[in-house]
């Protein structure tokens, strides 16, 4: 399994991976998100 750190999440400062060329997370306007950030900004 290839794990590679991209950056950190923007909003709570976890460390966002691409693993094994997924990307573990999202960019919206220019700002990198963990998926769990991501989440719970969808379900409020």
């Amino acid at each position: 399994m290839m794990k590679e750190l991209i950056g950190q999440c923007q909003s709570c400062g976890q460390n966002v991976y691409c693993e094994d060329g997924f990307f573990d997370g999202v960019q919206k306007n220019g700002k990198l998100l963990c998926n769990e950030c991501v989440n719970e900004k969808e379900s409020n």
